[in-house]
């Protein structure tokens, strides 16, 4: 289902219904928000296709942030759109016009091999082409406005599209993760993501808080899809965010403290999504929730270092 001109388009990353990428059409003109990796540039075409409009229409790519699966394909899908600017928070647009630290950076991490693997050689996208979007900047879709909320707390780097006309927003990381696979009778199960490097709760509740002000009838996250009941489940991140923080900072002295941090946070959202109403049990919570509780380890972990 399309509503206000927004298609919702799945990249492929790592399983179906895990990491979204949007075009909202306007008027013939369309913009995409994020672009997952560079494996997702002919799903990301596809769907201009579908929507009914073609290549030289797209007049923007917004990037929420630079982490990999919202960005990593931004180099390669922008040289397929002739008339397409990227609009970017000013701290990453750096990253996109010279994508050699931010690969340098996650091949240190993952090692080469695995980043061509996963997602892909980066490529630059020239200055010219580049649209630094600080606190409150607009971007004119055919006359409907798309404003940029400087979000952090996830990253530094974060920004969140709020798009007045459907009275949505486009939250990138910053309003946590929601897969489908968690849905219940109770809605959707939401949990925030503090993965490396940048993690701040404080910021993190700050953002949020700040979205919710805007009243939006619908969140739009990467991991994944359309979201509502914007203020339930502000209130359950909020929560979250300060019980991963009092298990990390319990976790701070053990000598295995990435596993007991694993653990632990394993645990809590075991206990939340049985509350939920979902019952397919701890073994398939971590295959699916796996990736996402490492991430948050590392992140907390790395928090935890900074204080």
């Amino acid at each position: 289902m399309t509503t206000h001109g927004i298609h919702t388009i799945d990249t492929g990353f790592v399983r179906p219904q895990f990491d979204a990428a949007y075009l909202v059409v306007e008027d013939g003109r369309g913009a995409f928000i994020d672009c997952g990796t560079n494996f997702a540039v002919p799903r990301m075409l596809a769907a201009l296709d579908e929507a009914g409009i073609d290549a030289p229409a797209v007049d923007w790519l917004i990037l929420t942030h630079v982490h990999l699966d919202h960005a990593g394909g931004a180099g390669k899908l922008v040289a397929q759109l002739p008339n397409a600017k990227l609009v970017v928070h000013p701290r990453g647009a750096r990253h996109m016009i010279d994508p050699s630290a931010l690969w340098a950076g996650a091949s240190a991490v993952y090692g080469e091999a695995v980043m061509e693997q996963t997602y892909g050689r980066l490529q630059p996208i020239p200055a010219e082409r580049v649209v630094e979007a600080p606190d409150g900047h607009v971007v004119d879709l055919a006359g409907r406005p798309l404003l940029c909320v400087d979000t952090p707390g996830h990253a530094k780097h974060h920004l969140t599209v709020h798009d007045a006309r459907a009275n949505v927003c486009f939250t990138g990381d910053v309003f946590g993760l929601s897969y489908r696979d968690f849905d219940t009778a109770n809605g959707p199960f939401i949990l925030p993501t503090t993965s490396p490097v940048q993690f701040d709760p404080e910021a993190l509740h700050a953002s949020i808080k700040r979205l919710v002000g805007l009243k939006p009838e619908a969140m739009y996250l990467t991991h994944y899809g359309r979201v509502e009941n914007v203020e339930k489940l502000a209130v359950d991140l909020h929560l979250q965010i300060d019980a991963m923080v009092a298990l990390a900072r319990a976790a701070h002295s053990q000598p295995d403290r990435h596993a007991v941090l694993m653990e632990s946070l394993t645990d809590l959202y075991a206990t939340r999504a049985v509350a939920h109403g979902w019952n397919r049990g701890r073994d398939a919570l971590r295959q699916l929730l796996g990736m996402d509780i490492e991430l948050n380890a590392q992140g907390l972990e790395v928090w935890l270092d900074r204080q």
